[in-house]
């Protein structure tokens, strides 16, 4: 009875220093990619500290977004959909307009544009380091406080985590021929060839980072100039990255302007694209014929999609 007593004040005390916040073992800390998923889901990197770049990149919906264009500080609408973040470990452009190279660069690009985050770089970084916690996983992880370059670090290390390879398609490709359904299985073959997909979306992601105008630029209706904008060539105009597939059922709606709901009016789109755009410029050779695609078809290209997704 004597010692449980004795034991009290110090468990007190205990509970007092932890309460009081002082240095205990730091969850920020572990590793890097952890830092940056903390940084990740942080409003600590918008200007009015309400917005995180999981605000736009949700991951419940393949850390992308469910609507056409998100909402930045102050409810600002985005000037284009939100592109997922997952699977980007082998790409080489980021952004619809390619103009980053390096997830590192894309990362610190939302945080200062006035439509998404807001803050500029140098503001956030006082207020990393001003937090105690931050200060001391940062100086932890990379032997010194927050800088831009460590912030990239550590944000585009946890996006190189986000990887998907369990999808109904990865079964079959690794030999379970029940992964697949009848309808995906004559998909895949659609995909490969009448459908011509093939001819942009391949590799380990169905993409290889190109920028191909798919027609969805007019210069009137439809203006965004995509890579265009960037280099300044108008050969340029209406160009847009690639994108990957996978998971790509979750991500809806599509298209950098998300004009697509579903994926079933994507491949709607691509089998005569004339029917929703009458004048479009710098079309890719690729693109100009009709698949026609017959309603079989059109249901068992959207079954081999959909089992990209994990």
């Amino acid at each position: 009875m004597m010692r449980t007593t004795l034991l009290l004040p110090i468990i007190l005390v205990c509970c007092i220093l932890l309460a009081a916040g002082l240095p205990q073992t730091d969850d920020l800390a572990i590793t890097e990619a952890q830092l940056g998923k903390k940084l990740f889901f942080d409003p600590i990197l918008s200007g009015d500290k309400k917005v995180s770049c999981a605000s736009c990149h949700k991951p419940e919906y393949g850390f992308a977004d469910n609507i056409p264009f998100s909402f930045g500080v102050d409810s600002t609408p985005t000037t284009r959909n939100t592109p997922t973040v997952k699977n980007v470990l082998a790409r080489s452009r980021f952004f619809w307009d390619g103009r980053a190279t390096t997830l590192e660069e894309q990362a610190l690009k939302p945080i200062e544009n006035p439509d998404e985050m807001n803050l500029p770089i140098h503001i956030a970084l006082r207020r990393l380091n001003e937090n105690t916690r931050y200060r001391r996983a940062f100086k932890k992880i990379y032997g010194k406080e927050a800088d831009s370059t460590n912030l990239a670090h550590a944000i585009a290390a946890f996006e190189r985590t986000m990887e998907s390879n369990f999808t109904a398609w990865d079964r079959y490709a690794l030999g379970d021929s029940t992964a697949l359904s009848a309808s995906a299985i004559r998909g895949r073959e659609l995909f490969l060839n009448k459908a011509n997909c093939f001819e942009c979306h391949f590799g380990p992601d169905f993409t290889f980072d190109e920028m191909i105008n798919i027609g969805i630029y007019d210069g009137v209706k439809y203006r965004d100039k995509g890579l265009g904008a960037i280099t300044g060539n108008t050969e340029d105009d209406g160009k847009f990255k690639v994108p990957g597939l996978r998971n790509i059922v979750k991500t809806a709606p599509y298209m950098h302007n998300g004009m697509f709901a579903t994926l079933r009016e994507v491949i709607e789109y691509y089998n005569n694209p004339d029917s929703f755009i009458s004048h479009p410029i710098n079309v890719d050779p690729r693109l100009k014929k009709p698949l026609h695609l017959t309603e079989q078809e059109k249901r068992d290209l959207e079954a081999f999609l959909i089992a990209l997704s994990d």
